[in-house]
């Protein structure tokens, strides 16, 4: 049954990690580092059983500006946040950015905890609470619970346990159909068994003995054991905080960011197409070929913007846009990132992939422009028919295979068989190479058979050209 995740997100030093061991008993900093500093810097888990029956998984992320990078790698496979703000300090610059970066993830559930209650009086309590209800007006917290606990003294987290237990309750959990996709976080080695790796399992399902590959690239290794939360299991589904033991690949051969996968259902590219909102916060406007950070899952890449329609954005404004990566990465249609600046560094957007294998887009003169923002109304509004057809006549001669439609479509198994059912019988749609189901659009077919017949024309004509010579010659 899928599970949920929960993600911690605010400032440094408001009491995340300290929340966490109240509640659960778990301490989630465990790097010396850590414990010398009293922050946190790597991603540290833990869970929790409910009265409901719902084990949730949580995932504990650091509030200092320097490791806001993990902080991304954390939330992005959460389900809920608990959003931590400290009583005697409120609203300050990492509270603001990380619920930037929780919206630009699409996040849509949470709580707010204020913590280190026994530190304030009432009235100032009072006040902090009127504070951050005018902070998240108008956003997916506006009307979050807000509850105020000692991580100290125990006061109120009972009723958090509670209240925690009451939302998880009354969600109506869904199982994630399709290829199985875990984002790597973290990779290590343990004596005796080899190479492990964790994440969030997004999607699908798995089990001990099956292959995974790893993406980007064509690395590919069996499952030799699967935990969740410490206990062995044979088959883990999305939802779950999980770690792999891998057999047939060395531990350097991985790293955060890449995702383990079912074997074919990934492209890898260092192009995308991508819905773009750009921050209001930021002070300036936005040039076209920026370089920036690209936050995709756990994922860091240097890449540049390139503004399809515009030379300039706004700030608060929102504007398609064609991703160029410095490496590939791999990613289905639908998920998110952000971006953050290359220098200095602040969250500056994000959004969601609209293609995540496209064309290289031309934005020199007004067609191009024009024929970019109509493909975009099609991704964003178009059918599922209106975006396949599109996705075939951007792939050209060489077509798609049925693999690589379900990657761009998220379509799998028998939802994707309905779907070409209509555009095949139609004529919309030909099927040129039947073994791996390899489609090009009618249109493109027609190009091809009229390159073919110029081709064929043109050889004939150069060959009775040459006959005639050789008899004029006689």
């Amino acid at each position: 049954m899928r599970e949920l995740i929960l993600g911690t997100a605010g400032h440094v030093d408001h009491g995340k990690t300290s929340l966490i061991r109240a509640l659960t008993g778990i301490e989630t900093d465990r790097l010396k580092e850590e414990k010398k500093r009293g922050i946190t810097i790597e991603l540290g888990f833990a869970f929790l059983d409910l009265p409901c029956g719902h084990r949730i998984g949580i995932v504990d992320v650091p509030g200092h500006e320097k490791f806001v990078r993990n902080m991304v790698a954390g939330v992005a496979g959460i389900d809920l946040v608990a959003f931590v703000i400290a009583a005697d300090e409120g609203i300050m610059p990492q509270t603001k950015e990380h619920f930037d970066i929780c919206k630009l993830l699409g996040l849509q559930d949470g709580i707010i905890v204020l913590t280190k209650k026994d530190m304030v009086e009432e009235e100032w309590l009072e006040m902090v609470q009127e504070e951050i209800k005018d902070f998240f007006a108008g956003s997916f917290l506006e009307d979050a619970p807000i509850i105020a606990v000692s991580s100290t003294t125990g006061e109120n987290i009972d009723d958090f346990r509670a209240l925690l237990d009451k939302k998880v309750a009354s969600i109506t959990f869904q199982e994630e159909f399709g290829p199985f996709r875990l984002a790597v976080d973290r990779v290590f080695s343990m004596k005796g068994f080899g190479t492990v790796i964790t994440g969030t399992s997004m999607s699908g399902r798995v089990g001990v003995g099956d292959e995974v590959m790893f993406y980007p690239g064509d690395l590919t290794a069996k499952i030799r054991g699967i935990q969740v939360h410490g206990h062995e299991v044979e088959l883990v589904e999305a939802g779950h905080r999980t770690a792999i033991n891998l057999q047939g690949i060395e531990k350097d051969d991985i790293h955060r960011g890449n995702v383990a996968a079912t074997p074919g259902c990934l492209d890898s590219s260092t192009l995308l197409d991508v819905e773009f909102h750009y921050l209001a916060s930021n002070t300036r406007k936005l040039k076209n070929r920026a370089e920036v950070h690209v936050h995709v899952g756990t994922r860091e890449i240097l890449g540049r913007v390139i503004l399809l329609e515009q030379d300039l954005l706004e700030p608060g404004t929102d504007a398609n846009v064609q991703l160029i990566l410095q490496e590939p990465v791999s990613a289905w249609s639908g998920d998110r990132y952000v971006l953050r600046s290359f220098t200095p560094m602040s969250t500056i957007g994000g959004g969601s992939i609209v293609n995540s294998a496209p064309r290289k887009r031309k934005r020199v003169n007004e067609k191009d422009r024009q024929q970019n923002h109509l493909d975009f109304e099609i991704y964003k509004k178009g059918t599922q028919e209106e975006r396949l057809l599109l996705f075939l006549l951007e792939s050209g001669f060489s077509g798609l295979t049925a693999d690589q439609i379900s990657t761009r479509l998220g379509l799998f198994g028998k939802k994707l068989k309905k779907l070409l059912q209509a555009p095949i019988s139609s004529g919309k749609v030909l099927v040129v190479e039947s073994d791996r189901q390899r489609l090009i659009a009618a249109s493109i077919a027609e190009k091809m058979t009229d390159a073919i017949l110029n081709l064929l024309g043109a050889l004939l004509g150069a060959l009775f050209a040459q006959k005639a010579g050789s008899l004029t010659a006689k």
